[in-house]
């Protein structure tokens, strides 16, 4: 299906339209009348959000840049290894004490157990793009997609285009000793590996399984048997509309191999999407009154470079049989090409074409028995219940989206955010003229085997020309009874928000830094690839920086209570893609931090909510019986007001939290 468009889509706003809502949203909420009541999480944001927001105008650098946080702290910050400044860092996974990060240059491993100091534990250097990675047990798995990568991981690179020395795909490390892996297998695939994906069947003790998702072009099947291109339609082998799924069998991860190939974007059509942003048009503009050569096509004008204009000239001139600069003639002949151009492009736009050949990102949920694919102009809901065959069982698109990028589910699996990466992540796609809906998430509920939208959210600091910035990779912090999540934004930087309430997501934290360059002359990459929870603390892969450990510090949003429970929550490894279904130990911090919501909610009144604060300290001070039965007394008394509550959902989980505690004496 597709969603929001036609009559029903919101028209577009800019973020700095977004702001001057809010503002407005403010003003009206302190003209209201003055009755008590639970005050909402966006009203609580709107009065404790700095203004005017510290993250626009930060100083321009490198490891010097200015940088602002707020409801949370740096820990630490520490550069890269000296043979990998400079190339770019991607994406984490995490293991025990360890943080393992991705860098086009090979992988970097990090002893984060004091996250203030964090040290090289090792680096080894194995170039490829992009070097995503996951891990399982004493198992590394890092994917290679670029041209150049080798088998043996070697720096020389591959200069023949057909070479067995060629790396495009997943290649296998042991780690039983994290500080000397040891490269024991490589599956190779037809168009690599630009990301990949850990699956977990837990009803397969025998075998991990990867989605490989693959973007770059098919390589010739001389260099490996089986790859060919082209529509299904021309030829049903195509590498083209699948994904591929490794099988490694756990026992043996040498024989690690692709068992199937599934073809997950059957009978899709390309979605509509949007034009250009008006910073973009202004810059169209501006070359059509220069007398620049212009394709003019109707919703995307498309400027030539000078370099390709000046070749297509000179190739016009020889064609006559001239020589030395361009003539009138020669221009208007080219004006005249680009006019045919556009009338072949409008002409075959009658047809439908085909839709995405390939996801960029898949979340494999386990636990709930779905995947979120994000896939070119789709959002999927997949079925991974058998995990050699996903079958897919809906899909979205959305003109204000651009390229779908990856997914995140909250921990119930009652919904799933998706992201747009516009501009493909090298582009400004923050900046205050840009429509919020653009380079944003979109939040759906599932229900019933389907997706259904409910709001747009995206990070609302305006960014300058100089910084890329558009949504990219995050997780959930593991705070009971709320759906709250970190996410990276690039040069844009981390942005906290809670999206409990799925038509109105609030940002309750942030971290920024200024840009790397301060003038966009060829635009330096930098800022957060993807920021994790891990264990207690939030750790982020600079793209040019190295490695950043955060703390959440309390806010009116967040309180220390709901900090110490989500804490509480312990992984032994940890792969973004691979979402794990947090699970809460009994704890006085978990009964607290529900307290706290009932408070911020409503829920319970002032004086039942402090008779049970003062229940909780009493407990807490008894051993034995004498607590169990406090707790126990605490629950039964919470039971009796669920009926008159306006959480009464919320009170339940007080509820059995606190019969969880007593359950734990």
């Amino acid at each position: 299906m597709t969603m929001n468009t036609g009559a029903e889509r919101r028209a577009p706003v800019s973020l700095r339209h977004a702001l001057s809502l809010t503002a407005l949203a403010v003003i009206l909420s302190g003209c209201a009348s003055g009755s008590a009541g639970p005050v909402s999480l966006s009203e609580l944001a709107a009065r404790n959000v700095p203004t005017p927001d510290p993250r626009v105008g930060l100083e321009a650098g490198l490891f010097d840049a200015g940088q602002t946080l707020w409801n949370m702290q740096l820990l630490s910050t520490t550069p890269p290894p000296r043979e990998f400044i400079g190339a770019t860092n991607s994406d984490l996974a995490f293991k025990g004490d360890y943080a393992i990060q991705g860098n086009y240059n090979g992988v970097i491993v990090w002893d984060i157990s004091d996250p203030t100091r964090p040290s090289v534990a090792m680096s080894h250097v194995c170039p490829a793009s992009q070097s995503d990675v996951s891990v399982y047990g004493d198992l590394l798995f890092v994917s290679g997609e670029g041209l150049g990568g080798r088998v043996d991981c070697g720096t020389q690179g591959v200069e023949q285009s057909v070479s067995p020395d060629r790396l495009r795909g997943i290649r296998i490390f042991d780690i039983s000793d994290i500080r000397n892996p040891r490269y024991i297998h490589n599956v190779q695939t037809c168009r690599g590996s630009h990301t990949h994906t850990l699956l977990d069947d837990p009803d397969d003790d025998e075998n991990v399984y990867i989605y490989v998702s693959g973007s770059s072009v098919v390589r010739p099947s001389e260099e490996l048997p089986g790859c060919s291109s082209g529509s299904l339609d021309e030829n049903p082998n195509s590498a083209l509309f699948r994904i591929e799924v490794i099988r490694v069998p756990l026992a043996a991860p040498e024989r690690a191999s692709i068992v199937s190939s599934p073809r997950i974007f059957a009978g899709l059509v390309a979605p509509p999407q949007h034009g250009l942003a008006p910073e973009e048009l202004a810059a169209v503009e501006r070359a059509r009154a220069e007398g620049a050569f212009i394709l003019e096509l109707p919703d995307n004008p498309q400027v030539m470079s000078d370099r390709e204009a000046n070749e297509l000239l000179r190739r016009i001139v020889a064609g006559r049989g001239g020589t030395g600069s361009p003539m009138a003639q020669d221009s208007a002949f080219l004006r005249d090409l680009l006019a045919q151009e556009v009338e072949a492009r409008l002409a075959a736009a009658d047809e439908p074409r085909p839709g995405p050949t390939q996801c960029h990102d898949i979340t494999v949920y386990p636990a709930i028995g779905f995947a979120g694919g994000a896939c070119g102009g789709y959002g999927m809901l997949i079925d991974i219940t058998d995990p050699v065959n996903p079958v897919r069982v809906d899909e979205v698109a959305d003109e204000n989206f651009s390229y779908w990028h990856s997914a995140t589910f909250n921990n119930d699996g009652s919904k799933v955010l998706f992201t747009d990466e516009w501009g493909g992540g090298s582009q400004p796609k923050c900046r205050a003229t840009d429509p919020y809906e653009w380079g944003a998430n979109a939040i759906f509920t599932i229900e019933n085997r389907r997706m259904r939208f409910h709001s747009y959210f995206k990070m609302p600091a305006p960014q300058t020309s100089a910084e890329n910035c558009v949504a990219h990779n995050g997780s959930l912090i593991p705070v009971p009874g709320r759906d709250i999540m970190v996410q990276a934004w690039y040069q844009g930087g981390i942005s906290i928000f809670d999206w409990t309430d799925p038509a109105n997501a609030v940002e309750i934290a942030f971290q920024d830094r200024g840009p790397v360059e301060a003038q966009p002359r060829g635009r330096s990459m930098g800022g957060s690839w993807s920021v994790y929870w891990y264990n207690g603390v939030m750790v982020s892969s600079e793209i040019a920086r190295g490695l950043d450990i955060f703390e959440l510090t309390p806010s009116p949003m967040l309180t220390q209570n709901e900090i110490d429970a989500a804490k509480t929550a312990r992984l032994d490894y940890l792969n973004a893609q691979g979402q794990p279904m947090f699970e809460w130990p009994a704890s006085f911090a978990m009964a607290r931090a529900y307290l706290d919501q009932l408070e911020r909610s409503g829920g319970l009144s002032s004086s039942r909510i402090a008779s049970v604060r003062a229940g909780l300290a009493s407990a807490e001070q008894g051993t034995g019986a004498a607590r169990r039965t406090a707790l126990n007394g605490l629950a039964a008394d919470v039971g009796g007001a669920v009926s008159g509550s306006a959480d009464a959902s919320k009170v339940r989980m007080l509820e059995a939290a606190l019969r969880d505690l007593a359950g734990a004496e």
